[in-house]
């Protein structure tokens, strides 16, 4: 406990009395002193240290009132640079205190302190020696049994969440963990962010980790002023430490906190490699399913994560652009918040994630966070999941050739084969089949390929397909047999008339409406 104007007033001992103002509040009161020094300099402040009590005999107030006037600038002094209060020693050179200096500390609000003449001031400096002494001696030994019951805890089996109650305990503040995607980490036995303060605690927490650097930053949330730290490495950052509601941190506490913040920081690096082993089992896993050995693969998963999603499923392949690990980290509290309806596995370089179809929507939503490009099948059961990987995979590269987020295979299957040929881009194999035609455009090649689309168009009824040609039906079934053998084609059958219709719909617009 620091000391205090009220420890010293109310010392038996040193007799001092409070003489302006005649009274102070609870806060001047409990003001810290951190020192006690004598000086009778006219402007002893190059000496001083802000939060010092200073004693003085007077000497530089001469008692003739020569010095009058003085008092006023002297004390603007001392409150200007944080002065605590001001000793006067009494029946010494002056047998009161000048009436000048009184109402000057009066006006100012400066503690005034008579120092009766059997007071010496090395026993008033004494005084404070020995309580500074007592309280440091007390904080290093606080410190050293909070030190000790912070390195018990995290030898329990829930190190961490240990760990952190245990700060909470000693520091008399609440403790918020962030992993190293932002997530609100929720430990059971600890106090819980004020509800008020936690989107903002949040964001600030993202922030830092999204800037990818160790740092310390005392931003302030809703007035309320908060100590949060990033753990791990560099470009590696594990997650983010936050204290509120902290009293000041002295360097007992400080150690503390450090000590902490080794501590986690260990305990979310050994986290992380179990993580990494639980990602390997749950790519096996996944490779278990796609090889239809779903009992092997649905006994596996039980007895790690719970039972798998129910058929149908939604399989979702994701590809990260930067922050593979945090979105593995942020998949892995989605599949714990949502057991038995998001199953999620590491494949190479990309993800997939199987949900159940009423919790899409929040896996693509933790998807967007990272900024992974997505594709996703129609919903399926795991008995055809070969042919739902088969639609993400297609639906995923129609998302990075569009630049889009997401890209459900239905988009592509409305768009029906064709849609699927052009993502698959036939077009140069249409153009190489129609060549002959296009080859001799100025030709009997265009007049055939004119008559080749305009028949086509009309599901290869001839008398509509001669009417809008303008010609006889005799005539365009002549053409379209030369472009048949031009072509090598025998449009009498359906296969080939299937081919050259698909390939005429690759043809520019003005190329098969010329005359």
């Amino acid at each position: 406990m620091a000391l205090t104007l009220k420890d010293l007033l109310g010392s038996s001992t040193l007799r001092l009395r409070l003489i302006a103002p005649e009274t102070l509040s609870q806060d001047a009161l409990a003001d810290e002193i951190t020192w006690v020094h004598s000086s009778d300099l006219p402007d002893p402040t190059p000496f001083l240290d802000r939060g010092q009590l200073l004693l003085t005999d007077g000497s530089q107030f001469p008692p003739d009132g020569s010095g009058l006037g003085r008092e006023d600038e002297y004390v603007g002094r001392l409150v200007e640079h944080g002065i605590r209060g001001l000793g006067f020693a009494t029946q010494v050179l002056h047998e009161t205190i000048p009436a000048q200096l009184t109402e000057a500390c009066r006006a100012r609000g400066l503690p005034l302190i008579e120092v009766p003449d059997r007071t010496p001031f090395i026993a008033i400096i004494r005084f404070a020696a020995d309580w500074i002494a007592r309280e440091q001696h007390a904080q290093a030994e606080w410190s050293l049994q909070a030190q000790r019951a912070i390195a018990r805890a995290a030898l329990r089996p829930d190190g961490l969440t240990s760990i952190l109650g245990e700060m909470e305990r000693q520091l008399r503040c609440w403790v918020a963990l962030f992993d190293g995607a932002g997530n609100y980490m929720r430990m059971p036995v600890n106090t819980p962010v004020p509800s008020g303060l936690l989107p903002g605690v949040t964001a600030a927490a993202r922030a830092a980790l999204e800037r990818g650097e160790r740092a310390v930053v005392r931003p302030e949330i809703d007035g309320e002023e908060i100590l949060l730290q990033t753990l791990g490495r560099r470009n590696r950052l594990r997650g983010a430490l936050v204290l509120g509601g902290l009293e000041a941190l002295d360097p007992a506490r400080t150690d503390i906190v450090n000590s902490v913040i080794a501590l986690a920081s260990l305990a979310l690096e050994q986290t992380r490699s179990l993580d990494t082993a639980r990602q390997l089992l749950r790519a096996g896993v996944f490779e278990q399913l796609l090889a239809g050995r779903s009992d092997v693969a649905r006994n596996t998963a039980r007895q790690v994560w719970g039972r798998l999603p129910p058929d149908p499923v939604v399989l979702t392949l994701a590809r990260p652009v930067g922050q593979r690990e945090n979105l593995l980290e942020a998949l892995e509290l989605l599949s714990d918040d949502h057991r038995g309806a998001v199953f999620y596995a590491p494949r190479e370089a990309e993800v997939v994630v199987l949900a159940a179809p009423a919790q899409q929507a929040k896996v693509l939503d933790v998807l967007g966070r990272y900024g992974a490009a997505a594709g996703v099948s129609d919903g399926t059961p795991f008995a055809m999941l070969p042919e739902a990987l088969g639609e993400a995979e297609r639906a995923l590269a129609r998302a990075v050739e569009l630049e889009r987020a997401v890209v459900e295979f239905s988009e592509i299957a409305e768009r029906g084969m064709l849609g699927l040929l052009r993502s698959e881009q036939a077009r140069p194999v249409a153009l190489s089949l129609l060549q002959p035609l296009l080859h001799d455009e100025q030709g009997d090649g265009g007049q055939l390929l004119r008559a080749v689309t305009v028949w086509l168009a009309h599901n290869c009824a001839w008398e509509r397909a001669a009417t809008q040609l303008g010609v006889h039906r005799h005539t365009l079934r002549n053409r379209i047999d030369a472009a048949g053998r031009a072509l090598g084609l025998n449009l009498d059958t359906l296969h080939d008339r299937l081919e050259l219709w698909a390939a005429v719909q690759f043809l520019d617009p003005e190329t098969t409406t010329a005359p």
